[in-house]
């Protein structure tokens, strides 16, 4: 059953019945819904709007039969912004929805090709995978390392790269409220191919399993298990539900 949590959604969800109806059909059962923010955040650029987590936990949640929302988000320490981010979501507990973070992992790597003979390719294994890099002509490994030795006559002799991914909890997580709590059916907001495993296991075991994603952001190996019973659901029909208030009406749906 579907009680609208806010008026919007409400007025929403009479305007668009049917997209209340495809995710009530797929909502089987006990649900628990699982966020992978970190990867979620960068579909906007494909969209052209943002998920908004208050007004994507108000929707959820006027679904009766969802039982938590869990949702996985990095903090850069030291990172203002980071901070407030995370006070803002940790402001959305405790009512079934949880939140669970990490500190995200910063790793620089030298791009100091000052020494580096033109023609090597030492300094470029770093970055490009070796089959393409063999595919590659010397004129092409000269040319790539002069544009780093521009980089560094500007003054850049490094780059920095954030990492934090919650593939570990978060499929760890999966498999255990399978065990512990009557979860019927798991929904997971991803497209990484490292969810494969977890997904392809509580199909295994007759658990029902959706995922909601956007077009072009879904990895081969997820899309391989839809001839398992793996259900997708396009985000996009959902946008004037869960986008920011200033980005309503951008796109035709819902």
């Amino acid at each position: 059953m579907f009680t609208s949590k806010t008026p919007r959604i409400k007025k929403l969800a009479e305007k668009y019945p049917e997209v209340i109806e495809k995710i009530t059909g797929i909502f089987s059962g006990n649900v628990n819904i699982y966020v992978d923010y970190a990867n979620v955040r960068p579909w906007s650029e494909k969209l052209q709007w943002h998920v908004e987590p208050r007004r994507l936990k108000q929707f959820l949640q006027s679904f009766d039969n969802v039982h938590f929302i869990k949702f996985y988000q990095g903090e850069l320490i030291g990172d203002l912004r980071s901070q407030k981010e995370i006070k803002y979501l940790r402001s959305l507990e405790p009512r079934r929805f949880l939140l669970r973070t990490k500190p995200v992992k910063i790793m620089k790597f030298s791009v100091d090709a000052t020494s580096i003979d033109a023609q090597s390719s030492v300094l470029l294994r770093r970055f490009i995978r070796a089959s393409l890099l063999r595919k590659f002509d010397i004129e092409t490994i000269e040319f790539l390392n002069a544009k780093l030795r521009r980089m560094n006559k500007s003054g850049v002799y490094e780059l920095e790269d954030r990492k934090c991914n919650f593939d570990v909890e978060l499929g760890t997580d999966m498999r255990v409220d399978h065990l512990t709590d009557d979860i019927d059916t798991f929904v997971l907001w991803s497209g990484d191919s490292d969810f494969a495993d977890p997904i392809k296991y509580l199909l295994e075991n007759n658990k029902k399993v959706a995922l909601f994603a956007t077009a072009g952001r879904i990895s081969r190996e997820l899309n391989d298990l839809v001839a398992s019973g793996l259900f997708i659901f396009d985000i996009a029909d959902t946008q004037n539900f869960i986008c920011c208030l200033g980005e309503i009406g951008l796109k035709k749906h819902p």
